[in-house]
């Protein structure tokens, strides 16, 4: 008797909506990875092309929430929760916190964004989020170019450690994409969760310390402190403002959290949204 592999019968037809075991999931998606990428470049090109500044609203959306955060909160913060170079601090913290921002609301749409993309083509669905997180990685490029040149502008020496920047941001895109991934599946079962997204958002902004001092805030409330250095964003944010900035060391702790949120956050996202691989277009 013949053996027939699960999902084909003994004439070579596969079933359709039958979720392929994880490791030939993984390689079928890596061989496809340029079709993420197009599709990201498109989307980017796309979205920028219909208004008058094109490619400059990249880099005016943060420059312009960092002027309206740091002015309003320069006359607010006061005392050890306000850090030294004020400005600098919150540039750092809006540029980047952007990133995470970026990826987790349109992460929640990759799938059901694309609804007619899923039903009519046959293609490894992780693709979709990855392709969120490659278009904002692009998008980065122009906005961490404009804060190295904004920090130089308000008196930040230029250092070699400026250069970490670039691996700190690749950790922290491989742990907004198991965010991506979670969310993703999630808002394919319930729409509900890309209402709540800007919630968490806002949150995150404030636990973040974007343009406070954690350490300073919570000095008298260590078990507080202890919490707020756990959050992903403000860890990621620490790291990027210790290699920028003069003024700023991060714990030492954050830089082994840092990459491990990111490890478990690919893992667990990536597991998370392959489980339901067959059910994706059957819901849209």
């Amino acid at each position: 008797m013949t053996n027939v592999k699960p999902g084909s019968s003994a004439d070579g037809l596969v079933l359709i909506g039958e979720r392929p075991p994880l490791g030939q999931y993984l390689a079928e998606a890596w061989h496809r990875m340029r079709f993420a990428f197009t599709l990201a470049s498109y989307r980017l090109i796309g979205g920028l092309l219909p208004n008058r500044l094109g490619v400059l609203w990249i880099v005016l959306k943060p420059l312009c929430l960092a002027i309206m955060y740091g002015t309003i909160f320069h006359f607010v913060i006061s005392g050890s929760a306000r850090p030294a170079d004020f400005v600098q601090f919150v540039l750092v913290g809006v540029f980047v916190f952007e990133f995470f921002t970026g990826c987790f609301g349109a992460g929640s749409k990759a799938v059901t964004g694309n609804a007619k993309l899923v039903q009519s083509l046959g293609f490894p669905r992780i693709l979709l989020p990855i392709s969120v997180v490659a278009e904002q990685a692009m998008r980065m490029v122009p906005v961490v170019l404009l804060l190295a040149a904004l920090l130089i502008v308000f008196g930040e020496p230029l250092s070699w450690s400026w250069f970490l920047v670039i691996p700190i941001l690749l950790v922290m895109a491989v742990f907004n994409l198991g965010v991506a991934l979670v969310v993703a599946r999630l808002s394919v079962h319930a729409r509900d969760v890309q209402q709540v997204i800007p919630i968490i958002n806002r949150v995150l902004f404030y636990v973040s310390g974007i343009f406070f001092s954690i350490d300073g805030a919570l000095a008298g409330h260590p078990a507080l402190l202890a919490v707020a250095h756990l959050v992903p964003t403000y860890e990621f944010i620490s790291l990027a403002r210790d290699v920028l900035l003069n003024s700023y060391v991060a714990a030492p702790l954050i830089w082994i959290f840092a990459p491990a949120w990111a490890i478990v956050m690919i893992v667990f996202g990536t597991i998370f949204f392959w489980q339901a691989e067959a059910k994706y277009g059957l819901s849209d």
